[in-house]
């Protein structure tokens, strides 16, 4: 599988009130082209401080970060990012919530405008096209955030706790939507999360992180003896449970 991120022996350190604060030491590790990685670690260890820096939001203390052998130096048009939660505008309508981004970077024109409506028709959007948020379920805002994201075509997805603000039953349908639709783009995907079973059932490989300063503790290849896979249907899986044992055995050790 062809390299597309490299992370390269970052380090973050910032300054607080009672003096210099280490929250990242020496992290490194790389993501194929179309992989799905997550990233857990306990509270404040530092995870969604590294995804910052791999958006170029932040700059690193020490380090680099390399998108397809380039170093980032700013925001990256590249890379999409999607928060916990779906940030859509209440006041405008969901096809111009999808084309925010797009009009953002100067890159609405008639043509990306298509490939809007070919999104939003693909995945189950565009007979609410002309609705507004709060006439959406908390399932399908995260959709139309969603397809908001791929609409600038980025390389890269960045999820930060993105499914946290829905409740139980709503977050296993939507972990299912997005993560078929990330498939089915072949997008390369890099996902902070809490829950264990999330990132097993989600990814191809999990980053466990120590607490802070947060480091790589260990790194579980995740694979299951099934076709067809959906995140929904891995939690029924006999090798699910010793998956989650190993890096549930990882975190508390951290603790």
């Amino acid at each position: 599988m062809n390299e597309i991120l490299k992370v390269e022996r970052v380090s973050e350190k910032y300054q607080a009130e009672n003096g210099e604060v280490a929250a990242l030491e020496d992290i490194s590790f790389s993501v194929g082209c179309g992989e799905f990685v997550s990233i857990v670690g306990p509270s404040g260890c530092g995870k969604s401080t590294l995804l910052s820096i791999i958006a170029g939001i932040i700059k690193p203390t020490y380090g680099t970060v390399f998108i397809d052998g380039i170093p980032v130096n700013g925001i990256s048009p590249r890379v999409g990012y999607m928060l916990q939660r779906d940030n859509l505008l209440e006041w405008r309508s969901i096809f111009k919530n999808v084309m925010l981004g797009l009009e953002i970077q100067k890159r609405a024109t008639a043509e990306s405008e298509e490939y809007v409506k070919e999104l939003l028709n693909t995945y189950g959007l565009y007979e609410f096209r002309d609705k507004y948020p709060s006439q959406l379920s908390g399932g399908m805002r995260q959709r139309a955030a969603l397809i908001r994201t791929l609409a600038v075509k980025p390389q890269i997805f960045l999820l930060d706790e993105a499914f946290s603000a829905l409740d139980y039953q709503t977050r296993l349908a939507v972990t299912d939507d997005v993560y078929g639709i990330l498939k089915r783009e072949n997008k390369t995907t890099l996902m902070v999360t809490h829950d264990i079973s999330e990132s097993i059932s989600m990814s191809d490989r999990v980053i466990v992180l120590t607490r802070r300063p947060g480091r790589i503790s260990k790194i579980h290849d995740i694979a299951f003896s099934m076709e067809d896979r959906m995140p929904v249907r891995c939690r029924e899986q006999p090798e699910f449970q010793g998956y989650f044992n190993a890096i549930w055995k990882e975190l508390d050790i951290h603790v």
